[in-house]
């Protein structure tokens, strides 16, 4: 458990403009509805309760607020979780039927999807492999719980079940009603359409112990001015590159041009077999132009055909001189 909160949630949400609705509430801006449920959380802050939930952050309460977005996302255990569901979820009932075939299909995604190299993370699932579930056991508008978010692709899955262009992208087909279908051959091997689900975002409720993961969640579930964040990403690059940009400057061969470094190779050097003197494996062996290592190739310095397997590899020796302080 983090040692620092527990229980931070945050709702997976679409992007509006002008007025904007929220758990039944209308307001006139969105930036109106964070001011309100801002106002809301300052007095839930207050609670000594409210506070003795196992693994509250440890922060007053200005830096609470200052990274929250309530209702949507609260940088400690989030109070409108009841309003959420009370406000878009269904009341069980035992007569509401309900019935899924298990998933059976196989489910196997890349990982160079735009979404999912945005922000790396060890436990990342891409969300096109989980949009595949959520298609199959829910309808639009239910909602989904992560109780382990990690960076929140449950949330951006859950939202991309709305549009038929991510849908599609999974190989199915939306018909203009929005019903959702995926083609299967049928007894005489006759290619069919067999309806799977319908189109529509489901909301998200998304959990993690871990404060970055929240924090990661809540970015990537929420909505973002495209221009903006262009225009302050490319002030926060040109402040690091006035900054750390001399770290990647070198001159050229000539010793007097100033070049900056695109990446740098660090290469193994070897003693060829014949000659002794040294070998640069990477200046001899590697062809630029296929990016692929040449079986065989030969010594700069004295002509010979060799293979790596063939080489030794050379060292550098240095000696290391300590003292003992409780000698002197």
């Amino acid at each position: 458990m983090s040692n620092t909160t527990t229980g931070q949630l945050n709702f997976a949400i679409n992007q509006h403009t002008g007025p904007v609705e929220c758990l039944g509430m209308a307001f006139p801006t969105d930036e109106a509805r964070r001011d309100y449920f801002l106002e809301k959380l300052r007095e839930k802050l207050k609670d000594p309760e409210f506070r003795k939930i196992e693994g509250f952050p440890i922060g007053d309460d200005d830096n609470i607020l200052a990274m929250s977005d309530p209702p949507y996302y609260t940088a400690c255990p989030n109070p409108f979780l009841d309003d959420f569901v009370t406000h878009y979820g269904t009341k069980y009932t035992p007569k509401a039927e309900y019935h899924r075939e298990p998933f059976t299909s196989d489910v196997s995604e890349g990982k160079s999807d735009p979404l999912y190299t945005a922000h790396a993370y060890h436990t990342k699932v891409p969300h096109k492999a989980i949009m595949r579930y959520i298609l199959h056991y829910t309808k639009p508008g239910d909602i989904v719980f992560d109780g382990f978010s990690g960076t929140g692709m449950m949330g951006v899955a859950a939202q991309l079940c709305g549009s038929k262009q991510e849908v599609e992208k999974l190989g199915y087909r939306v018909n203009s009603k929005g019903q959702i279908t995926e083609e299967r051959h049928d007894q005489q091997g006759k290619a069919v359409a067999v309806p799977i689900s319908e189109l529509g975002a489901r909301r998200a409720i998304l959990n993690d112990l871990s404060p970055a993961a929240c924090f990661i969640t809540a970015n990537y579930n929420s909505p973002v001015n495209s221009e903006t964040f262009k225009t302050k990403a490319s002030l926060i690059l040109k402040e690091i590159e006035e900054e750390y940009g001399w770290m990647y400057e070198t001159l050229h061969s000539d010793g007097k041009t100033t070049g900056r470094i695109n990446f740098t190779v660090w290469s193994d050097v070897f003693s060829c077999g014949d000659c002794g003197k040294e070998i640069i494996f990477s200046n001899e062996a590697l062809d630029t132009e296929t990016g692929s290592i040449r079986d065989t190739f030969p010594c700069p310095h004295c002509g010979i055909e060799t293979k790596k397997d063939a080489l030794e590899l050379r060292y550098e020796s240095c000696l290391l001189y300590t003292s003992d302080a409780a000698d002197e």
